[in-house]
């Protein structure tokens, strides 16, 4: 950018390089005062985009856009002029990639692989910045700095460097007068939207407040103070996993537009061979990629939103090393659970309550008719369900939600933007490596392990809603559950033993408790009858009765002829490390809860009620 200014325009430099967040009036207060060079730049950015809209007019008008090839062509004409306007409209095309209530999926398509990968800049704008903001000589801080960058983005370029302290560093610069650059477009920008928002009947959604956002972000982005505080916070948060790596910040080397981090020596994920001639499996790092974002994502709410394949290295040691903390989202515990409430409705085939669920994350208004929305559901998950969660083509799925967002009116919040645009590129890097590879296969044995683990309420209620169809366990949905939950090594047989057995006798647990108590009195009965009947049949002949008598006796353990018991027993075995000795180890336990002699009252309650039932009304038995 040419720094050389009048007295007006570098007063509006200094100005807009000291603002620290996004602040429309702000802005606005500062280009108003200076039209010339408000105007200067509407030139440079309004006529490139005139002249593309009138192609496209004419292409349309012609009947050219029509031809898929024409208008993949077209789109991919777009990509490439954001990348000429600048950081500004190339972080606006990033963030519409992910917009499917805004943009056709074509044009989604093309968007979706815009990178921000610009030429670097004078390294001696470089080191003079650095100098500027550490408010000290080069030397003072490095023993060596590379002058060419290793890589240069939108935003700013890095060097190779050493600290006084040996430490090997990259160091990442901020390119000059950037803040100054964005201010001014996202005014322009923010200004169209408006004139749009206005004037366009067909846009329904909120321009105005996607470029506001998206302010929001840059400038977040444009703090590297910030980013540092991101990366110690991601750091901490997954200190338990020692399969994920994060480099280290130098605090006294990092200001607002320098930040200074531990080199990482690795190779990037989608560098498959030089992967492998680490001796790492590269599916291995997808495993563990795909695991660590669904962490993020349900767990801590906090997660790193641009996984692209730069920002993730393999190491030789096996761990999977992040970079880049400058976009990260945060997701709220009510909107974690809702998401997964949301996979449940769509697993249960549930698309009215899947609709609503819609509303409750804030994809849909509650003054939405959602009569029309459910038909589309039904159409686009019904087939994907067939198949299986462990075969759903995650592309596939998002893509023909796309349309119905596009058609319906849906306004995607922008966590839920960036979460489809983080698994998007993580299914993008493993396809590399298994063409076969499904997303939601991989993440559906952590989603079933959050599922059966967490005591969240309303997960809780999610689980009997998973596992109770119309009243009645569904077995195998329980043994598909634990099955997929078991694919993850973590999950404790025991932990799971003691969850159950609290759940089973809290409050939330009487369904159970009643199913139990009620197959329990079936079975006595069945067992009382059949005693009754062998009593009679060894009265009449008592060498066969006593062998029958003696074969009934092992075959019917009381215990083990309850169903619920028999299956849940079956269904455990697909554990790693399955014990019978831990489940045994649990009966002590189970007898002596105050609720268990109150369980063994109610079977006993209903089995006398049966047998005088059957007196009083003079029943035969009716033995089966």
């Amino acid at each position: 950018m040419e720094l050389k200014k009048d007295s007006k325009e570098l007063e509006d430099f200094i100005e807009a390089s000291g603002l620290l967040e996004y602040n429309y009036e702000t802005i606005a207060k500062i280009y108003r005062g200076n039209p010339w060079r408000l105007i200067k730049r509407i030139w440079q950015t309004l006529v490139p985009i005139a002249l593309f809209l009138f192609k496209v007019g004419t292409d349309w008008i012609l009947g050219q856009l029509k031809k898929p090839e024409k208008a993949k062509d077209r789109a991919r004409e777009f990509t490439e002029l954001l990348v000429e306007l600048g950081p500004a409209f190339i972080k606006a095309g990033q963030a519409l990639s992910t917009r499917p209530d805004l943009v056709p999926a074509l044009l989604l398509d093309e968007l979706a692989q815009l990178q921000d990968q610009l030429p670097g800049f004078d390294s001696e704008l470089a080191m003079a910045c650095i100098e500027q903001d550490l408010g000290k000589k080069i030397g003072a801080v490095f023993d060596d700095i590379e002058n060419d960058p290793i890589s240069a983005a939108s935003l700013g370029q890095v060097h190779k460097g050493t600290l006084k302290g040996g430490q090997k560093v990259a160091v990442k610069v901020q390119r000059p007068g950037l803040r100054e650059q964005i201010t001014l477009d996202l005014y322009i920008v923010r200004n169209i939207a408006k004139w749009l928002k206005s004037n366009i009947s067909f846009i329904r959604s909120d321009l105005v407040a996607l470029i506001d956002e998206l302010g929001k972000r840059v400038f977040e982005e444009m703090d590297y103070i910030n980013e540092a505080e991101n990366a110690e916070k991601f750091k901490s948060l997954h200190m338990h996993n020692k399969r994920i790596a994060v480099p280290k910040i130098y605090k006294e080397a990092t200001s607002r537009r320098v930040l200074t981090m531990e080199w990482i020596e690795g190779v990037k994920l989608t560098n498959f061979d030089s992967v492998k001639k680490l001796g790492i499996d590269p599916n291995e790092m997808i495993e563990i990629g795909v695991n660590c974002s669904l962490e993020q994502l349900l767990e801590h709410g906090f997660f790193h939103a641009d996984p692209h394949p730069g920002n993730l290295l393999a190491l030789k040691d096996g761990r999977l090393c992040y970079l880049d903390f400058g976009m990260m989202s945060e997701v709220s515990r009510i909107s974690r659970t809702g998401l997964i409430k949301a996979v449940v409705h769509l697993v249960n085939g549930k698309y009215e309550e899947l609709s609503n669920d819609f509303v409750t994350l804030g994809f849909l208004s509650e003054k939405v008719d959602l009569k029309p929305i459910v038909p589309a559901f039904e159409k686009i998950f019904n087939k994907a369900i067939e198949v299986g969660v462990d075969e759903m083509n995650f592309k596939s799925v998002t893509d023909d939600m796309s349309g119905v967002m596009y058609k319906f009116p849906f306004k995607v919040p922008p966590y839920y933007a960036l979460i489809i645009r983080s698994l998007i590129t993580l299914e993008g890097i493993a396809l590399g490596v298994n063409p076969n590879f499904k997303i939601l296969g991989a993440a559906y044995p952590y989603f079933a392990k959050r599922l059966i683990e967490d005591t969240d309420p309303i997960l809780r209620n999610s689980l009997k809603e998973m596992v109770y169809d119309r009243g009645k366990i569904n077995w195998l949905r329980v043994e598909d559950l634990i099955k997929s939950a078991s694919i993850d090594k973590s999950l404790n047989l025991e932990n799971l033993l003691n969850d159950s057995i609290n759940y089973f006798y809290s409050e939330d647990g009487k369904l159970y408790q009643e199913k139990l108590i009620e197959k329990a009195i079936s079975k006595l009965d069945q067992i009382t009858l059949k005693l009754i009947k062998k009593s009679q049949k060894f009265l009449n002949s008592p060498s066969k009765g006593m062998k029958k008598l003696s074969d009934m006796g092992i075959r019917n353990k009381i215990l083990l002829e309850l169903d619920p018991i028999i299956q849940f027993m079956e269904v455990l075995q697909h554990i790693p490390g399955f014990k019978t000795s831990v489940i045994l180890g649990k009966i002590p336990n189970i007898l002596i809860r105050p609720k268990t002699s109150k369980i063994g009252i109610k079977v006993l309650k209903g089995l006398t009620e049966k047998n005088l039932a059957r007196i009083l009304h003079k029943r035969p038995l009716n033995i089966v």
